[in-house]
Formats: C-alpha cells, sequence, structure tokens
C-alpha cells in the first residue's frame, strides 16, 4: 500500500539519480543539499509511519533498499571523482553485497521466512555512513 511514509521513501529513491548526477557535474552545494533531503527522509518515512500507525511490508522492504542505495551509490561516485580512497569504497559495497547476500541465501533456502527488522548497529552504521558522505560533499563544496 502506497501511504505518505511510503510515498516519502520512494521520493529518496527517485532523488538518487539526481543527486548522483550534481555530484558527477561538480555542483557539490546542490548535491549537499539533496543529500541532506535525502538523509531526513531517511528518519521522516520511519517516524511518521510509527506515529501514524502506517507501518507496511511495503515500507520495511523499500526503507532498507532506499538506505543501501543511497549509502552504496554515494561511495561509489565519491570513489569515481576521487573524492574517497578506493579501499573504502570497496569496503563499504562488499560488506553491504555480504549482508543481501547472506539474506538472499537464508531465504532461498529456508523455507520459514526470516523476519528482517534493523538493529541499533545496523542503524548506526548508517547514520555513520551518511555523515561520511556530508562531511566529504561538504570538503568538496569547501575546497571548490
Amino acid at each position: 500500500m502506497l501511504n505518505l511514509p511510503n510515498f516519502i521513501t520512494l521520493i529518496r529513491i527517485v532523488a538518487i539519480p539526481f543527486f548522483l548526477v550534481l555530484l558527477s557535474s561538480g555542483l557539490y552545494l546542490e548535491a549537499l543539499i539533496v543529500f541532506i533531503v535525502s538523509g531526513l527522509t531517511d528518519f521522516l518515512d520511519g517516524a511518521l509511519a510509527r506515529m501514524t500507525n502506517q507501518q507496511t511490508p511495503l515500507g520495511a522492504y523499500l526503507d532498507p533498499v532506499a538506505d543501501k542505495l543511497l549509502v552504496m551509490s554515494s561511495f561509489v561516485m565519491l570513489g569515481l571523482i576521487r573524492a574517497i580512497p578506493p579501499w573504502l569504497v570497496v569496503l563499504v559495497v562488499s560488506r553491504d553485497i555480504i549482508i543481501l547476500s547472506g539474506y538472499g541465501v537464508f531465504y532461498f533456502l529456508v523455507e520459514e521466512r526470516l523476519v528482517s527488522r534493523p538493529s541499533f548497529i545496523g542503524k548506526l552504521s548508517t547514520v555513520f555512513q551518511l555523515v561520511t558522505v556530508g562531511v566529504v560533499l561538504l570538503y568538496l563544496y569547501d575546497s571548490q
């Protein structure tokens, strides 16, 4: 069901290509603004869903997908423009691929479906990654 919290999550997903184009074009302030708005929607959609009792299976699926897409695409693009070292890109992307692969293997091998809920450490990791991208974007803008 596409309710307001899910719509906000979709806005985050739709914003990713715009963010990447701005970043690759050297429009760092504009990229930072889109990134901050995208990051804020990550907190807004979940809080709104809980406050209005509009949590849905679609939202539970879309929110982490949107997070992974935003984080991984940001790190890859920052790596491509040489704003962060390649080893950091490999570390972040590999971690997410390993987690998603493990979940995928479990999903297909076990008949009982796994209910995946984000842990505090997982949320903290995402916040740390988002802050890292934000700091790099501020540095890029400041050094223009």
